[in-house]
């Protein structure tokens, strides 16, 4: 339970917390005058805001809420896996793809995912397909609301259920008229005080080290010898290299390919604006990343993980953590900036999505029947309502009935969604002339494989009572770029073949 002194500092923190975004949001609605204006905004942002903007939106209530409870309960494992293989992946990933989905981007003036892939492949269906594909992205938007409700829940000694509500109507609420214009400056916002908070945390466990890492890995290890080895047989998530290395690598490449992030970079207005963008954008999620460590620093204060001789989930970690280890003040600091990890990403999607849903699935229904959305800002607004619906009510199933954790149900669906995206961005950005069959055969065994081995129970990782996603997105991934190489090297030879011909 949070002390009288959190609560009351704790309403009044989120009400001028919320008084602020407000601000940003008045006067970002004020400049959004269409969809475009929406999705991408009409302001010259700055490429550091961009930039700060970004590292919120790749950073969530996974990696600061969520994630590190993996790391309490899995040990050393869970932090090499989300903390240093999964970054290393991802973020070669994101300077290596940024600039070329940029290029592509702006000139076919693609607002979302969907209408980049469908004018970069000039077919209307495939785009279409995605467009549809992204409403997987509804599972990470449950992953969110489940951390916020957790942490605020935790902060104002409020039921679950109930904050759930309000954190729903708020934020979904608001995101129906600010979008990009408001969203970068709220995200720069939130960024800012994610540093702050990501160094507190970090920092928080220095106490354990005055041996060195050396002692810090003999307190882990006089729990449990397996939290101090880098691979934990006997977790559900981090058992093998496999998992630990590879798998956690490859969903870290593919990673960058959803809407919310790969899109950030068409905020720019100058191509020169893109270094400035990617180097502070990587170098403050470095630090987001390393956050996952303090779930270590949780295990250690609480050895059987138990409060009062109640269990705490994994998803209750840091936020029992943070209550019972900081005083008021600074535990008040450190979930605000809980907070701001969830609602940068959440508000993120929800743009995307909404966009999408608009554009993508409604506008073309609309355009294939001869029609056009009247006014394509107010369906917008009412496709956000949907989104908001869905996600409560996936989100009660989540707080009430969990398997294991909120991330296990999140994973399945994002992954499944980046799995697919990563074909048709790679061979759209780096490959010429590339055939309709190479992205929409990838895209589509990408989605077969991976839920296939996931709910066929294929591979000995999906034996137990809680599969791991990262597996069946790896193989999706390989399995999808191996078959989409073989189709693309035919279709080289075979043209290859013509023109030989053609000569002679």
């Amino acid at each position: 339970m949070a002390s009288q002194e959190l609560v009351l500092a704790g309403w009044i923190t989120v009400s001028l917390y919320l008084a602020v975004t407000l601000f940003f949001v008045i006067r970002g609605a004020s400049k959004t005058k269409s969809i475009a204006d929406y999705a991408l905004g009409n302001l010259g942002f700055s490429p550091y805001a961009v930039g700060l903007s970004l590292a919120a939106s790749m950073t969530s209530a996974a990696t600061f809420i969520i994630n590190p409870g993996f790391a309490a309960y899995a040990g050393i494992s869970g932090v090499l896996a989300m903390a240093l293989m999964l970054p290393l992946g991802a973020l070669v990933s994101l300077v290596v793809f940024t600039k070329g989905f940029r290029k592509v981007g702006n000139v076919i003036k693609a607002m979302t995912m969907a209408q980049w892939i469908g004018a970069r492949y000039k077919n209307g269906a495939f785009s279409m397909y995605f467009a549809f594909l992204s409403l997987l992205l509804i599972t990470f938007v449950v992953l969110i609301c489940v951390g916020l409700t957790k942490v605020m829940a935790a902060m104002l000694n409020t039921h679950e259920v109930a904050t759930l509500v309000v954190i729903v109507c708020v934020i979904f609420g608001y995101m129906m008229f600010g979008g990009a214009n408001s969203m970068v400056y709220t995200n720069m916002v939130q960024a800012l005080l994610m540093i702050v908070v990501a160094v507190i945390l970090l920092t928080s466990g220095l106490e354990h080290f005055k041996e060195g890492f050396d002692g810090f890995l003999a307190k882990l290890a006089a729990i449990d010898p397996l939290l101090a080895r880098p691979l934990n047989p006997e977790s559900h998530l981090f058992r093998d290299m496999f998992e630990v290395v590879f798998c956690q690598i490859v969903v870290g490449i593919a990673i960058v390919c959803q809407p919310h992030i790969i899109t950030k970079s068409l905020l720019l207005k100058k191509d020169s604006d893109v270094n400035r963008y990617l180097f502070t954008g990587i170098v403050v999620e470095i630090l987001f990343f390393l956050v996952v460590a303090a779930g270590l620093y949780a295990r250690l204060s609480f050895p059987d993980l138990e409060v009062a001789g109640v269990a705490i989930s994994v998803d209750d970690v840091i936020p029992t953590y943070v209550l019972q280890e900081f005083s008021w003040v600074v535990g008040l600091v450190v979930i605000l900036g809980l907070i701001s990890a969830g609602i940068s990403t959440l508000e993120g999607l929800i743009q995307s999505l909404s966009t999408t849903i608009t554009s993508d699935i409604l506008g073309s229904l609309a355009t294939r029947r001869g029609k056009s959305l009247s006014n394509e800002v107010g369906v917008n607004r009412m496709v956000i309502v949907f989104l908001a619906a869905v996600s409560f009510f996936f989100s009660y199933r989540q707080l009430v009935a969990p398997n294991l954790s909120v991330a296990i149900f999140a994973q399945n669906g994002v992954y499944a969604y980046f799995s697919a995206a990563f074909i048709p961005v790679l061979f759209g950005i780096f490959f010429k002339r590339v055939p309709l069959a190479v992205p929409v055969t990838g895209a589509i065994a990408a989605i077969v494989v991976h839920f296939g081995i996931y709910y066929g129970r294929l591979t000995p990782y999906m034996e137990g009572p809680v599969r791991n996603p990262a597996v069946a997105a790896a193989l999706a991934i390989c399995a999808s770029t191996l078959l989409s190489l073989g189709i693309y090297g035919i279709h080289m030879a075979r043209t290859s073949k013509n023109v030989k011909a053609v000569k002679v």
